[in-house]
């Protein structure tokens, strides 16, 4: 039988706990300072208080106006909320200013005395306690600190409540003795790199009798609260989808993919940069707004100004559809967003907003934010899979490196795409031109042949085969036989 179970206050957390805390257990969250240990807990709180139910907030480190000052950073009211400050003010020089912070001067029994009748005055159903540092300070030993909380847990148990207890890890001594006591323990974490905004992410370690979503989760501290980004598990959606084909706004173009690209499928778009990928992207996102259809695209390398104007330049404007509402751009900075609140924001995009046809540009990004080539793989496998079973068309940009002679990838995620474009830069004629051609596609049939690409005003053109031509890849190639060239159709 499912134990009953609390809501966090965090929905997104409750989904990775199996539907929350369990009723009348001791749960612990450890983290460093500035993890957000007070928040989450503060934030419990307020969701039990919103369920007219009594809560109570018992502190051994910070005071009653630091936790108010606390939630009025994130336009909290408490009120409703008991909190009762263990460590009391006055004058620290004489008898009058003892605290709890010093063992010698203050037992440990007088400040559990102290907070078990506070719970027995509050009686509430809701109960955050920070932090066990200071009473592992007051038990200046490890036996007696189990044995104090020991103590606390039997009578917790007694009183029902559903307890969150905050630990800040900063005992030099730290061991899991702590673990083998409560019932749940989530640990937060916060990451530096060298360059960007920091990153910080939970891990349920334990919950007994609960299955719960194992591994690392992103999550963010904004004004408001904590966000909570879930690892992605691409689970089936109970309503299918149907398997049509999807088309762009340029007729040359879906004739050389075999009449355009099956919904609920991944194409890779390949080639160095400014070679047209980003436009080829463009067709399929407007022609899914032309439909009637949602569509969404998520740039990492140029800003949505920038996309608006290039589109508009090429006969492709999303102005119209992004005022409204048919395609929604988001620019993406990779530096201040982890890869777990990425997924979340294309996941909403399909799951909230209806998105048909979604476009990242690029994944070079995307792997800014990624801290190696192998987690970027296991993310954009587990992002596909979500799209796919949700019958999104879904379309990924990837600038090679090097603009001519054989660019090298710097990543390879071909096999994992259903279907494969390549772009490149070649010379002919004293021009540099432009040429594309499908790699692979995996359901359908596609033109295996080369042909040129034009982006110009008119916007995607795609030429007659190159069949005179031979080293197209290579970037130099030989010419021998008619020009079989697109005819000017304005600026190149």
């Amino acid at each position: 039988m499912q134990a009953d179970k609390v809501s966090s206050g965090l929905a997104h957390l409750d989904a990775i706990l199996g539907g929350g805390f369990v009723k009348g257990r001791i749960h612990l969250l450890e983290g460093a300072p500035g993890t957000g240990k007070t928040t989450l807990g503060l934030q419990f709180l307020m969701d039990g208080r919103d369920k007219d139910e009594r809560t109570l907030y018992i502190t051994l480190s910070e005071s009653k106006e630091e936790l108010s000052s606390v939630a009025r950073a994130h336009g909290w009211d408490l009120k409703g909320i008991e909190i009762f400050e263990l460590s009391p003010p006055g004058d620290l020089s004489g008898v009058a200013g003892q605290t709890v912070f010093h063992s010698s001067e203050v037992e440990l029994g007088e400040a559990t005395r102290e907070l078990f009748e506070a719970i027995a005055r509050v009686r509430p159903a809701r109960l955050v306690l920070d932090s066990l540092s200071e009473m592992r300070l007051l038990s200046e030993n490890p036996l007696r600190y189990r044995r104090q909380i020991l103590a606390l847990k039997q009578y917790l148990l007694k009183n029902g409540a559903t307890v969150i207890l905050l630990d800040d890890m900063t005992s030099t001594d730290h061991d899991l003795q702590l673990h083998s006591i409560v019932h749940g323990v989530i640990t937060l974490e916060q990451l530096a790199f060298e360059y960007g905004a920091e990153r910080r992410r939970l891990r349920v370690t334990k919950m007994r009798g609960v299955k719960f979503s194992g591994g690392h989760h992103d999550y963010s501290i904004r004004t408001g609260g904590i966000d909570v980004y879930p690892r992605l598990v691409a689970i089936p959606p109970k309503v299918g989808f149907a398997k049509e084909i999807v088309r762009s706004v340029s007729q040359q173009l879906d004739d050389v993919l075999g009449g355009g690209l099956r919904r609920g499928t991944s194409t890779l778009l390949i080639g160095p940069a400014g070679c047209g990928k980003s436009s080829v992207a463009l067709s399929y996102l407007v022609a899914a707004a032309e439909r009637g259809e949602h569509a969404a695209m998520f740039a990492f390398d140029e800003t949505a100004e920038s996309i608006v104007d290039r589109s508009a330049g090429i006969g492709l404007g999303i102005g119209p559809f992004i005022e409204s509402g048919a395609i929604k751009l988001s620019q993406i900075n990779p530096a201040e967003m982890s890869p777990g609140e990425f997924t979340s924001h294309v996941c909403r995009a399909v799951t909230e907003d209806n998105a048909r046809v979604v476009v990242i540009d690029s994944l070079n990004g995307l792997m800014n934010a990624m801290p190696d080539e192998r987690h970027l793989i296991l993310q954009v496998h587990e992002l596909l899979t979500f799209l796919s079973q949700h019958g999104v068309l879904t379309l990924m940009v990837i600038a090679q490196h090097g603009m001519v002679g054989g660019p090298q990838n710097p990543f390879d995620l071909s096999y994992i795409s259903d279907n494969v474009l390549l772009l490149r830069y070649f010379e002919a004629m004293g021009k540099i031109r432009k040429a594309i051609s499908v790699m692979k596609k995996r359901v359908g049939s596609h033109q295996d042949s080369i042909r040129e690409l034009r982006i110009s005003s008119e916007g995607v053109q795609v030429g007659e085969p190159l069949s005179e031509f031979q080293g197209i890849m290579t970037g130099v190639p030989t010419y021998a036989g008619p020009q079989p060239l697109l005819k000017a159709a304005g600026p190149q």
